[in-house]
């Protein structure tokens, strides 16, 4: 852990099966909390899960200030496929705010600057029926000026037949004893055996 660790610190993206890079997101993420305060105490601390000096100074001189403001979640890991060898789950693990081409098409997608809200979706899903409701009136209306009044075309679902189960009746079991202590023997006889 402590190799991938530094590997993933000075690289900032490294590709590993999925099994160790979820192994290593529990491992890395603790210690760049850690590296968000910069003593000497903190440095020690991360040096003895580390044990690469380069890997530590990277962390709390490039690393620490870029995550400064980021609560956790500091590692994203991105599934290739499998491995040809042995069909292992491939899967890159990297630093969330490391990535410049996902972070460049992040900022264009949002807007910069716009305020996100969430919202279900209900008044597009409105609004999309009523758009089909007047493009149905209008073909209508197209129609019936060409001089001849026809229906517009409308395609309706094949209706499905109804599958009908055969009704199983149970059916009555008759005593063919003659009295109540003769049914009580065979009833005695029939759990013993």
């Amino acid at each position: 852990m402590a190799n991938m660790a530094a590997s993933l610190v000075i690289h900032k993206r490294i590709k590993t099966t999925t099994a160790k890079a979820k192994a290593l997101r529990m491992y890395v993420e603790p210690l760049i909390t850690k590296s968000k305060e910069d003593s000497t105490h903190s440095r020690r601390v991360v040096f003895s899960y580390l044990k690469d000096k380069d890997a530590v100074t990277e962390l709390f001189r490039v690393v620490a200030p870029a995550v400064g403001n980021r609560p956790g979640g500091y590692t994203r890991i991105l599934k290739t496929g499998f491995r040809l060898g042995d069909a292992a789950d491939m899967c890159f693990i990297e630093l969330v705010d490391f990535n410049e081409t996902y972070r460049e098409g992040a900022v264009k997608a949002s807007g910069a600057g716009k305020t996100r809200t969430r919202r279900s979706g209900g008044a597009a899903k409105a609004s999309g029926a009523a758009e089909v409701a007047s493009a149905q009136t209008e073909s209508a209306a197209v129609a019936t000026e060409g001089g001849e009044a026809t229906k517009p075309a409308v395609k309706k679902a094949p209706a499905k037949a109804a599958a009908k189960k055969p009704v199983v009746k149970a059916k009555p079991v008759s005593a063919k004893t003659s009295g109540s202590k003769a049914a009580a023997g065979r009833s005695m006889a029939s759990k013993k055996g």
